[in-house]
């Protein structure tokens, strides 16, 4: 079993990371760093094929996502891998937990108001609610 660190480019990522290692690290178990690359920065790295020279296979593209996700490692004295995923990330990293029967989900939403959570949704707040496995939300001190 693996503890999942959904991880996204904000600055709330490394703290992520770190209470996925403190959790691995208690239950003798590795950290999946996961990114899912969404629609909007798959257009905006230039990934499409329309915008690239060549085009890109998935492999390259949940390569890229994985590159992502490594830049929220720093110094993790567990075990872990970097994963790149593609699609609406809520949805990506529930079906990835699911298939590495992850014992926790951790993330780290935004902090929004109550109406922009319901005009904006939120994808820790998805997970929170459809995952199969106990997800730990926890606040960074900065964004």
């Amino acid at each position: 079993m693996v503890v999942v660190a959904a991880v996204d480019r904000s600055g709330r990522s490394a703290h992520v990371v770190s209470e996925a290692a403190s959790l691995a690290a208690a239950f003798d178990e590795a950290v999946h760093v996961v990114h899912a690359l969404t629609r909007s920065e798959f257009i905006d790295l230039g990934l499409t094929s329309a915008q690239a020279e060549e085009p890109k296979d998935m492999d390259e593209i949940r390569s890229a996502a994985a590159e992502m996700a490594e830049d929220s490692v720093s110094g993790l004295d567990v075990p872990y891998e970097t994963v790149g995923l593609v699609g609406n990330p809520a949805d990506e990293v529930i079906e990835y937990a699911d298939g590495q029967d992850a014992s926790y989900i951790v993330v780290s939403p935004r902090r929004r108001s109550r109406t922009g959570k319901m005009l904006f949704g939120s994808v820790a707040q998805s997970i929170l609610l459809n995952a199969s496995c106990p997800v730990v939300s926890t606040l960074a001190d900065e964004e």
